[in-house]
């Protein structure tokens, strides 16, 4: 049987429009990462930009390093959030893509 390569370039465009619309999607993500119980917290969006940061004023009186790892805890917390959503929005692109073995087969657009 040979392949109906119009369904295939169709089903690409419409997986290239579905990636385009991902792409969207994880740039106007937004997440906050917090640490220590919420004394220090950061905002961070998609694409790993920084927009706010928040740390509660009774940790300048505490040790520098105490809120230096406070610090860096948030900034991972965020960081990880990002990346599990992005994870989700790749995965649902995957899922529907309509193409032989999804994207998974694909190489760097799934790790």
């Amino acid at each position: 049987m040979k392949p109906n390569f119009g369904q295939i370039m169709k089903q690409a465009q419409q997986l290239q429009a579905k990636l385009e619309q991902a792409q969207r999607d994880i740039k106007a993500i937004t997440v906050e990462g917090v640490a220590g119980a919420g004394l220090v917290r950061v905002k961070m969006d998609g694409v790993h930009r920084i927009h706010s940061v928040y740390i509660n004023p009774d940790l300048m009186t505490d040790d520098r390093e105490v809120l230096e790892d406070l610090i860096a805890a948030a900034f991972n917390d965020a960081a990880r959030k990002i990346e599990e959503a992005t994870k989700k929005i790749m995965e649902d692109v995957a899922g529907g893509s309509g193409l032989p073995g999804g994207l998974g087969g694909m190489p760097g657009m799934l790790s």
